[in-house]
């Protein structure tokens, strides 16, 4: 079960280091936003220590943050093998490849969404649409310098995910695959034959 676990999250093959390090960028990348969040549930003082939340608000709040993070972790499927096979333990469909359209369809679609919404929230910071608000939410520069810090790197989430799918796109087209197959099987053979030795 362990050797299976460890197969899947290996990099797909033709992936390239770069790419691998970049999805797991990606994956860690609404970390900080989600920390936020918590420590806003947790009544540490982010925002102005007047406003208290509602239980049912901060159980959306931590719910909004832990799918936030599944949703990037979602992004090293297009780097392991699991982005290419479904894995084994999934009942019906363990096993089966993944068509790439799949992966890549969801994948572009979500870079356009996170890309349209994190420059459309930038916009309203910068031309002051929002400056009311965040001095009241935020009154002290501490305070809005943390907001800053944890947010940024959501800006990136959008393009970052479009590079991987389309690196995740042209790795897994046919005439790519059919390139990179007998060199990845020549690969296997040479180390098995080092590993008999």
């Amino acid at each position: 079960m362990s050797s299976s676990i460890d197969s899947m999250l290996r990099p797909a093959t033709g992936v390239t280091p770069g790419v691998h390090r970049l999805a797991h960028v990606l994956a860690l990348i609404t970390l900080p936003s989600g920390l936020w969040r918590i420590a806003l549930v947790a009544g540490l003082p982010v925002v102005n220590t007047t406003i208290v939340l509602p239980f049912s608000e901060r159980v959306q709040i931590v719910g909004l943050s832990v799918f936030a993070e599944l949703l990037a972790l979602l992004s090293l499927g297009l780097v392991q093998r699991w982005g290419e096979v479904v894995p084994g333990w999934l009942p019906l469909v363990g096993g089966r490849p993944v068509h790439r359209f799949a992966a890549t369809v969801p994948a572009a679609l979500g870079a356009a969404a996170l890309t349209g919404i994190w420059t459309f929230a930038v916009v309203n910071v910068l031309t002051g649409t929002t400056s009311g608000g965040l001095d009241y939410f935020f009154p002290t520069v501490a305070q809005k310098a943390v907001l800053l810090v944890c947010y940024v790197p959501l800006v990136a989430w959008g393009p970052l995910l479009a590079v991987l799918t389309i690196a995740y796109y042209r790795r897994r087209t046919p005439d790519r695959v059919a390139a990179v197959a007998p060199v990845a099987f020549a690969a296997g053979r040479h180390e098995g034959r080092r590993i008999g030795d």
